[in-house]
């Protein structure tokens, strides 16, 4: 039985429930202070009984229009709207003035089309960008190919050079390809990640003994201090966050755009967040893409990613991982120069 039907009847039968008792009642109330008794058909009781059931009718027909503004025609608009729902032509938003709980089904409904609209926006930029950066080597590739098998006369040395350039632009493929099944097998990873407790500041030495000597063999110099106490713990999935600090480096490395790159790590606590951050002095990014870092597959200059590399997914691998772990991670303008990207993890629970 339908919404609108039932709690029409419900109220129905409940408001003759009262008549009925109302009348009993009064037939009572007549058996003991009057001498006459009789039935309730008697014509003085249904006189007495015309004003109550009049009052009655009104509250029954206002109920009914109160379910039917304030319940079945929202329910009936959301149930339209559910099979109207188009992530490629998405409609307006479901407005609601109500702030009951059908209200929150409204705003609840929002939220869901926006993620599905933000999935196919994403799924359909996946496929441009992945057609895109393959595209780019498998042109060249084809080129290069067909020049070998039209020209059987070229010398040694210049077959040579096609041949080497083939195999760079396929070592850059397949670098795509592993930098994309990376990323989606470290996506199915989160959703079942393990944490533990480690130190915050055994964490910031681990990274910094590492890197520091990495980096040296690049001839990049790497700045590290922090203001942890051993007492600061943090509960994190400690192989992930290291993934999280190899990115940041990496991009650091890779698109500095300087000779002499200098790297800049930091560490501090601030309310109830651990803060890391990692600066460079190197040629920095536009403002106006700093928001847009994180987003799968974006990069800020297409014919520098070719020549150095990546998919664009590092930085979304990193958002996703320090999101999981309840934390926050942001781009800004370092004061060395270049970029700086700032990420927080919350403090561990002290029991």
């Amino acid at each position: 039985m339908k919404l609108k039907i039932k709690l029409p009847l419900l109220f129905l039968l409940m408001l003759l429930i009262l008549m009925f008792s109302i009348g009993i009642y009064l037939k009572f109330i007549f058996a003991v202070y009057s001498p006459i008794r009789t039935t309730l058909l008697d014509s003085r009781y249904i006189a007495l009984l015309l004003p109550i059931f009049a009052i009655a009718g009104c509250i029954f027909f206002i109920l009914i229009i109160y379910i039917y503004r304030s319940i079945e025609k929202p329910i009936r608009r959301l149930n339209t709207r559910l099979g109207e729902v188009n992530v490629v032509h998405p409609l307006p938003p479901l407005a609601s003035r109500s702030n009951d709980e059908i209200g929150e089904l409204y705003k609840h409904f929002n939220k869901m089309e926006h993620r599905l609209q933000l999935a196919h926006r994403e799924q359909t930029d996946m496929i441009a960008a992945i057609a895109h950066d393959l595209k780019t080597p498998l042109t060249s590739i084809n080129g290069f190919t067909e020049l070998l098998a039209t020209h059987k006369d070229l010398p040694d040395t210049e077959k040579q050079e096609y041949y080497e350039l083939i195999q760079k632009k396929s070592a850059y493929m397949v670098e795509l390809l592993n930098d994309f099944s990376r990323f989606t097998k470290e996506t199915l990873e989160l959703e079942s990640m393990v944490t533990t407790r480690v130190k915050a500041t055994e964490l910031f030495a681990d990274i910094a003994f590492e890197y520091e000597y990495e980096l040296a063999g690049l001839d990049i110099e790497l700045t590290c201090r922090h203001s942890f106490t051993d007492s600061i713990g943090l509960t994190v999935n400690e192989p992930m966050i290291r993934r999280v600090f190899g990115n940041l480096f990496s991009n650091a490395v890779r698109y500095g755009g300087k000779p002499d790159l200098k790297v800049y790590m930091t560490g501090y606590l601030r309310e109830h967040h651990a803060y890391f951050q990692i600066e460079d002095n190197g040629i920095g990014v536009p403002d106006k893409d700093l928001s847009s870092l994180f987003l799968k597959f974006f990069t800020v200059d297409k014919s520098r990613q070719i020549q150095k590399g990546g998919l664009g997914l590092g930085l979304a691998s990193c958002k996703s991982i320090i999101e999981h772990h309840g934390g926050e991670i942001m781009a800004f303008p370092s004061e060395y120069g270049g970029l700086g990207i700032r990420f927080s993890l919350p403090l561990a629970s002290l029991h």
